[in-house]
């Protein structure tokens, strides 16, 4: 069986005629239950913060967000907690350039965007991007999901 990854933008109309016959599931932070529980923004609690010793989150957003280096702003520990799927992202609209994902929450180094999606973020879905190396454009849990189901899951 196919397994096709679209954007929630589109409309029903349109997936409809592009995938006929196809079940349609929503696996973003808006789809319903069960399937929100695979969106990045779930707060599934006590996730481990990856390079950072007994640390937790509340979801791996909040994992991704609280990492994030911009030139005036370091990580931010209390993304970690957010319960609500709301209120996770640090934009560069807001905080200017980002600079890198910090290798942990202590951690010194900065890891560029493609090998921080390789070491914290390779376990976001308005994107299809399925590429890890494609930093062009957000990485797509839903074609992540795919990768995995069909034993194309990219090594690390």
């Amino acid at each position: 069986m196919p397994i096709h990854i679209a954007s929630r933008r589109r409309s029903a109309a349109s997936l409809a005629t592009a995938h006929p016959g196809a079940r349609i599931i929503d696996v973003t932070s808006k789809g319903p239950q069960p399937w929100v529980r695979m969106s990045p923004f779930y707060p599934h609690g006590h996730i481990p913060v990856p390079l950072s010793g007994d640390a937790v989150a509340q979801s791996v957003e909040g994992i991704w967000q609280a990492l994030k280096v911009f030139g005036d702003h370091d990580v931010d520990t209390r993304k970690l907690e957010v319960v609500s799927m709301t209120g996770l992202k640090r934009t560069v609209r807001k905080y200017g350039p980002v600079l890198g994902h910090r290798a942990g929450l202590g951690g010194e180094e900065l890891l560029p965007y493609e090998e921080a999606r390789r070491r914290i973020f390779l376990l976001l879905d308005y994107t299809v991007n399925g590429d890890v190396t494609d930093t062009t454009s957000a990485l797509s849990h839903a074609a992540l999901i795919r990768l995995y189901v069909t034993n194309q899951w990219p090594s690390a």
